[in-house]
């Protein structure tokens, strides 16, 4: 044998490089993981944004319909839907011709991405306010002026969801 050749490595990684790379990918594990909370919390508060601006809007119809007259409203009433149920299952259009046509303002009301219980009905994952009701204290009441979440949490914006 001459003094020259070399002895060759067997092929394969060394316990002390297995534990660098368990280690690196563990850390990148650790930095990446608030990262993906905040992701999905991001997520579920533009879903909040979304659902309240549906819900909002569909009663903003409703009113409007209403002061348009294809809505009859009784003389001492606000002009606002009677429930979040009605924008959903129509209401009978006073200017249709035969009287059977329908207005619909949702084709469903949106749950509230914040509410925790998946049983609940959608309609009930929603603070109701009524127009008689003042905006620091709402209460439900005859009509629905306005719907807020019934979250007690607080938003990455600093702002509880319930202020929405």
């Amino acid at each position: 044998m001459s003094m020259f050749t070399s002895r060759r490595r067997p092929a394969g990684f060394t316990l002390i490089e297995m534990i660098v790379t368990v280690a690196i990918v563990g850390l990148l594990a650790t930095i990446s993981f608030p990262m993906l909370e905040l992701a999905a919390r991001r997520s579920n508060e533009r879903e909040l944004h979304d659902a309240l601006r549906q819900v909002r809007t569909a009663i903003d119809r409703y009113k409007q319909a209403v002061e348009e007259g294809r809505i009859l409203d009784d003389a001492k009433g606000s002009g606002y839907p009677p429930s979040l149920n009605a924008l959903v299952s129509g209401i009978t259009d006073a200017k249709s011709p035969n009287k059977e046509q329908k207005l619909f303002f949702l084709r469903r009301i949106p749950t509230d991405p914040m509410a925790t219980d998946a049983a609940t009905p959608a309609e009930a994952t929603w603070g109701l306010r009524s127009y008689a009701s003042p905006p620091e204290n709402p209460q439900a009441g005859a009509d629905v002026f306005d719907v807020y979440s019934l979250s007690s949490a607080v938003g990455l914006n600093g702002i509880p969801y319930r202020d929405w």
